[in-house]
């Protein structure tokens, strides 16, 4: 199975660069321009708001932690992002993004062939787990009582819902609409809570087992 991210928190590529200083690289790299300087803080910014969800919990996350994972200025946070909710805000489709972006790595190239249903499945487990996972855990807790954070929440995780339901209802080879809904459903919750519950368990291969007890259901519903 596809190896999921389990480790410390990596930050994007944005981390190696100067942050509202000079950008330019010994090695004679092009110096980035005031454009490129920005978007880079900023991803800097997402990046380290992910990662302080993930180490400190969302009542951890705080702007002056955001601010020095980020290795930025309090005045380069503010110009980006007025308040911390409105950074949240952001992190909550930075997030989505990077898990959308990783299962669409993961089934680039995904065929008709028989195994195609398994490497979906594996490819949901990649982005169901790991830091992007993590960080979005606390969001969604938070936003019971945080209606801004629900508002984005929401619509950011229906996107990535439907790009994962669509593939499935392509390759997973069940005939009644009604069923492979109910398929796609039942795998959604076995994964999410097979991750919620990972460090409760002893034996590591319990939800391997419990995934490979669904492909045995489903298989009776393929055509």
């Amino acid at each position: 199975m596809t190896a999921r991210l389990r480790g410390p928190v990596t930050l994007g590529p944005s981390a190696v660069a100067g942050v509202g200083g000079d950008d330019s690289n010994v090695s004679g790299v092009t110096r980035l321009t005031r454009k490129e300087q920005l978007a880079r803080t900023r991803e800097r910014l997402l990046d380290a708001t992910m990662e302080c969800l993930v180490v400190h919990g969302y009542a951890g996350t705080t702007t002056q932690r955001i601010q020095d994972a980020a290795g930025v200025s309090r005045g380069a946070l503010l110009h980006h992002f007025g308040s911390k909710s409105e950074l949240l805000v952001a992190a909550i489709h930075h997030i989505a993004a990077i898990r959308l972006e990783t299962f669409t790595r993961e089934v680039a190239d995904l065929d008709d062939s028989p195994e195609a249903l398994r490497r979906m499945v594996d490819a949901i487990r990649e982005i169901m787990a790991g830091p992007p996972f993590q960080a979005a855990l606390e969001l969604w807790a938070a936003s019971r009582t945080d209606e801004q954070l629900r508002e984005a929440l929401l619509p950011a995780e229906r996107r990535l819902g439907a790009a994962l339901r669509e593939l499935f209802a392509r390759h997973a080879g069940i005939a009644d609409p009604a069923a492979a809904s109910l398929a796609f459903e039942s795998l959604m919750a076995l994964v999410r809570g097979l991750e919620l519950t990972r460090n409760m368990r002893a034996d590591s291969a319990v939800a391997d087992r419990v995934i490979d007890d669904w492909f045995r259901r489903v298989e009776a519903l393929r055509a």
